[in-house]
Order: structure tokens, then C-alpha cells, then sequence
């Protein structure tokens, strides 16, 4: 026989052991299969899920602290961060960071019960680092509007480690002051990222859960699984949401009675205290 065909039948072989994998996993929702859509603006659709999924008190109740861990830490300072008139959240982060990826889900839905995004983009994180391609969205130009805080974003580089955003003078001064400078931060986690201020109230310096919760699921998926209170996904994604909810309502001092007197937030904040 040519080995020429017996060459082509190995490689029809291969290929079609290759696809039944693919479709295997994809059914199961684990895998590699993702579709990477990165800076594809996210349907509007998909925003109203979410903000369905924020405002929905009875789930974060259920949830509460979730299994979410390093907790945020207070700053025992007055000088709230104002800016236009606002308390300010600061986030610093990377596109390519995997434990930036799973703590945009939580702050996503937090900030979606205090405004609303108009602009948001998918993100995947780096191919090439631990908990690779965890789907994500990016804060880099997105918009973001709310009538009680003030959000910056600092997306420091791409998910191929190029640089894409430097931080200001003011936004670098609040880093070193409340991160580097703070004896409150583990040393261990000193200069890293993610970065999350609270209006100089408390601080987050490192994720609060696990990439690995959502490994092989897409943004539909993770979105359709986080009604369900007994999904890992879910006691990951909202109950960071949850936490990160209770800084918001800390450092805007309760301004938003509707979210800010959910049993939840109290109950948050004494984990804190």
C-alpha cells in the first residue's frame, strides 16, 4: 500500500479523535474550548443579566461571604478619597493577571448595585501564566457611571505583557501609601496586583477566590450558573461581589439604604472588624 495513504488515513484518524474531544468538552462545559473574545464589547443583553443578577437581594443574601477569603483591610484613616465630589474606588491591574480575571467578576457585579456600565469589554488572561486564558472583562475603556462613587481603572498591560496603561502621580502616591507603605498588608502580597482602594477606607491587595472555579467555562455559562446559590462559581463570583459590595457601602457611608441594609453587608463588615 502507499504509505501515502496510510499517512492521510492516520491523519483523518487524528483529526476526528481531536474534534469528538472538543465537542466532549465543550458539552461539558470543561476543557479548552473557549473562544477567546478579547476587547469584544459585551452585549447589552448580557449587562442586564448581570445587573439582574446584582440586584437580585435574596441570592446575595443566600451567598453571604461565599468562599471568599483575604478579606479587604481596614486603613484606620478619615481622609477619604474624593474625587468629583465622590468617594473613590482605585483599581490597578493587568489584562494578562489571572487573579485580576476573577476579581473583575466579583467587582463587576458590585459596582452594577451602585451604576451602571454603558462600556465593557471581554477579556481573557495570559495564555502563558498560571489559571491560563480565565475568561474576564477588562476595565480598559469602559464607562462606568453611578451617582454615589467615582471609579478609576488601571490596566497596566495587555494579556501579551505590553504596556497599556501607566499610573498617574495621584493614583501611584495611593498605592504607595496604602499598599506598600501599609502595615496592615501582609508583606507577601506588598506590590501586587489586583489592587483595589476604597476610598482610602479599606483596601483589597490580592484576589479573594480561586481562577480555577470558572476553568473551562465561557461568559454565558459563568453568567447562567451564578442564579444557582449551590454552584462554586457562584459562592466564588458573588460572594466576592458581596465583599466588595460592603466596602462600597462602608466608605460612602450607607448612602444606598436599598443595598447597605442587606443582612450580608453587617455581617461582612464584623468578619472585617
Amino acid at each position: 500500500m502507499d504509505k501515502r495513504l496510510i499517512y492521510v488515513g492516520i491523519g483523518i484518524i487524528i483529526a476526528i479523535v481531536v474534534v469528538v474531544v472538543l465537542i466532549l468538552n465543550s458539552s461539558n462545559g470543561v476543557g479548552n474550548a473557549l473562544i477567546r473574545q478579547d476587547n469584544v464589547a459585551v452585549p447589552v443583553q448580557q449587562l442586564l443579566q448581570l445587573k439582574d443578577i446584582a440586584m437580585n437581594t435574596s441570592l446575595a443574601d443566600a451567598v453571604g461571604l461565599g468562599s471568599a477569603a483575604n478579606l479587604p483591610v481596614f486603613t484606620n484613616t478619615s481622609a477619604v478619597f474624593i474625587t468629583n465630589g465622590k468617594p473613590t474606588m482605585l483599581y490597578i491591574g493587568a489584562d494578562f493577571c489571572p487573579y485580576c480575571a476573577i476579581t473583575r467578576w466579583g467587582m463587576v457585579i458590585a459596582m452594577l448595585r451602585f451604576g451602571n456600565f454603558t462600556t465593557l469589554h471581554y477579556m481573557t488572561s495570559s495564555a502563558t501564566d498560571v489559571y491560563p486564558n480565565t475568561p474576564t472583562f477588562t476595565f480598559y475603556n469602559s464607562s462606568y457611571q453611578s451617582n454615589l462613587i467615582s471609579f478609576i481603572e488601571l490596566e497596566e498591560e495587555t494579556n501579551t505583557y505590553k504596556t497599556l496603561q501607566s499610573p498617574t502621580v495621584l493614583e501611584n502616591n495611593v498605592f504607595t501609601k496604602y499598599d506598600l507603605d501599609n502595615p496592615n498588608v501582609p508583606s507577601q502580597l506588598k506590590g501586587g496586583i489586583p489592587f483595589i482602594d476604597y476610598g482610602n477606607i479599606s483596601i483589597q491587595a490580592a484576589a479573594e477566590v480561586d481562577p480555577q472555579v470558572v476553568k473551562g467555562y465561557d461568559w454565558a455559562q459563568i453568567i447562567g450558573l451564578l442564579n444557582n446559590t449551590n454552584s462554586p462559581v457562584t459562592q466564588a463570583l458573588v460572594g466576592e461581589a458581596n465583599v466588595f459590595t460592603a466596602q462600597i457601602c462602608k466608605m460612602t457611608n450607607n448612602s444606598d439604604p436599598a443595598v447597605c441594609s442587606q443582612p450580608y453587608i453587617k455581617q461582612i463588615l464584623s468578619y472585617q472588624s
